[in-house]
């Protein structure tokens, strides 16, 4: 697979977590990565860390939620650059909310943060793809919603499942551009935001995978790097399941599954 030499690639939620991981794996592939992150200093401190390692990163303060603030990112890199070869739309947010709970404000603001903000980076983004006749697009959706269910996330499953609607569609608008959209699923992976739920809720879900641990932000990040690949030019509006088999078996794994399968 070639690697990722002189390509810009466009992350949102690069701080920490997923999409760290994804910026990290796409810039050791030789890609110019932008940090795009709410939390500037997050950003600049995850971006100051990969050039430790020798990456090619730079932090923008962008807020998905805020228009002018994702145009403006957009503008910039396209300015510096003169291209914009891959869009990571990872930024997202992961809040648990039983049904009685969940109400129009919250229900706004997920949907703003998850949906709407992958719908404006696509838009402000993909012009220039178009432009060029070339561009790679993957968001970051879950199992949970498109696949899976639990108690007290209807609301982030709406979210992650609205997602796929939206990509499937315009991966047939935007088939003859050059320009491909597909999106990663993850299951449950070891980041700031899981290590947040409860010790219970992570004992269930890690008994439930058949390889016996979470994901690394990096598996992630490989899986979004296959999709982002020139390679992948004739692959678009599908999905990538990134979840040590979690959605596969008929019934609870035995009590015993060890911890960790490696």
């Amino acid at each position: 697979m070639q690697r990722l030499n002189d390509q810009v690639a466009v992350v949102t939620g690069a701080g920490r977590g997923i999409g760290r991981g994804i910026a990290s794996v796409l810039a050791s592939e030789g890609a110019h990565v932008v940090l795009c992150d709410i939390d500037a200093e997050q950003a600049d401190q995850t971006a100051t860390e990969l050039r430790v390692q020798g990456l090619d990163v730079l932090a923008v303060t962008t807020d998905v939620t805020d228009r002018s603030s994702v145009v403006a990112m957009a503008e910039r890199v396209y300015a510096e650059n003169a291209r914009i070869d891959i869009v990571a739309a990872n930024a997202g947010i992961y809040p648990k909310a039983d049904l009685a709970d969940i109400d129009d404000a919250l229900w706004d603001h997920v949907m703003d943060v998850n949906v709407k903000g992958a719908l404006r980076v696509v838009q402000a983004c993909v012009p220039s793809m178009v432009a060029r006749g070339y561009g790679r697009v993957v968001l970051t959706s879950s199992i949970t919603g498109p696949i899976t269910g639990q108690p007290g996330y209807a609301l982030y499953g709406a979210s992650k499942s609205a997602m796929l609607g939206f990509m499937r569609s315009a991966a047939v608008e935007l088939a003859t551009s050059g320009v491909t959209i597909n999106a990663v699923l993850p299951g449950n992976v070891a980041t700031p935001g899981f290590a947040g739920t409860s010790d219970e809720h992570q004992q269930l879900m890690v008994t439930s995978i058949p390889m016996g641990h979470y994901a690394d932000p990096e598996d992630v990040g490989w899986a979004v790097r296959f999709l982002a690949s020139p390679e992948a030019r004739y692959i678009t509006g599908q999905t990538l399941v990134i979840d040590g088999g979690q959605v596969l078996p008929e019934a609870p794994l035995p009590v015993d599954t060890p911890a960790r399968g490696e």
